[in-house]
């Protein structure tokens, strides 16, 4: 679901890909490139390019690299000529939105075309690497918490029944309305944060308050999952409480006290993004059914670079009247 949103959203490209196998080779070499980049991350010689380029596992990334690219050049050409058909023609038309890639080639045309296909490529295939694995252990966790809390859940539906009615349009006005569930969003990201921990390298000697202090150019790794567990910053840490996340409560903390998309020069640039797909996915479903966690199937965390179930997130659906 999540790579059909991102598809529609950042190429305009129906892929259905749950259904249909129209787009399978892409589909397969965005996943396979996942996993790959994330295994190397473990396999501390493969940190060293020379060496992971001459592995079976860089071969293979090579391989659905090429893949990727062949998949996107063909949709950037195709954008480029339809637009340049349009200019030439005089038939330009006002599109209902801009997709990602609308914008990256305006982006393009502003500066001179020093933005090269290559550079466009890579951009596209980042944002839907990064952004189709994290958001759909996001949402499941989401599932996950709300099922586990039928409290929060039932509160959650009643504010969107109330602002959205039936579902069958939301507009951006009314998903800043819902407070309450942007609330338990939150409060699942800190509970179970898609990406638990991240790397940064120093761009100055920083020293600790104990005294200990680390070198510019060193990196570091910084756990998120350990952050938004700390009981001195998270009382209770373990329990679900999206109250935490009220602006009252909210102004009492440090901002960097919660970071599921990072922060800084080097945050998450899928983060606004993020938090829309995340409200309308569980608004559409929570109007349509009810959730209940699976007794049978223990949650079992598997450490990873995105926050993974070692064998997925079992629910219950009751389709409401």
């Amino acid at each position: 679901m999540t790579l059909d949103i991102l598809m529609k959203c950042v190429l305009s490209q129906e892929t259905n890909c749950q259904t249909s196998s129209t787009h399978d080779l892409y589909v397969k070499a965005t996943f396979e490139a996942s996993k790959i980049i994330f295994h190397r991350l473990y396999n501390f010689l493969h940190h060293l390019d020379i060496i992971f380029k001459f592995s079976p596992q860089g071969h293979r990334l090579q391989e659905m690299v090429k893949i990727l690219h062949q998949y996107t050049e063909k949709i950037i050409q195709d954008r480029k000529k339809l637009l340049k058909n349009e200019k030439k023609y005089g038939n330009t038309q006002k599109r209902k939105y801009q997709d990602f890639l609308d914008i990256i080639l305006s982006a393009q045309a502003e500066n001179d075309n020093n933005f090269s296909d290559t550079d466009l490529q890579s951009e596209v295939n980042t944002f839907m690497l990064a952004g189709q694995d994290t958001m759909a252990g996001g949402i499941s966790w989401l599932l996950y918490h709300l099922a586990l809390n039928p409290e929060h859940q039932e509160r959650c539906r009643e504010e969107i029944r109330g602002i959205l009615g039936d579902g069958s349009s939301i507009t951006w006005d009314q998903l800043g309305e819902m407070s309450y569930t942007t609330m338990c969003i939150k409060e699942s990201l800190r509970l179970a944060p898609p990406v638990p921990s991240i790397s940064r390298e120093l761009s100055k000697p920083i020293t600790f308050p104990d005294g200990r202090s680390l070198p510019a150019g060193i990196t570091v790794v910084l756990s998120i999952w350990g952050l938004h567990h700390n009981p001195a910053i998270w009382e209770n840490p373990k329990v679900f409480d999206p109250s935490r996340f009220s602006q009252e409560n909210s102004d009492q903390r440090h901002p960097h006290s919660f970071l599921p998309f990072s922060a800084g020069p080097r945050n998450c640039i899928g983060q606004q993004f993020a938090m829309i797909e995340l409200k309308v996915a569980i608004a559409l479903i929570l109007l349509r059914f009810r959730v209940s966690p699976d007794p049978t199937r223990p949650l079992v965390f598997l450490p990873q670079i995105v926050l993974k179930p070692k064998n997925g997130v079992y629910l219950h659906l009751k389709k409401l009247p």
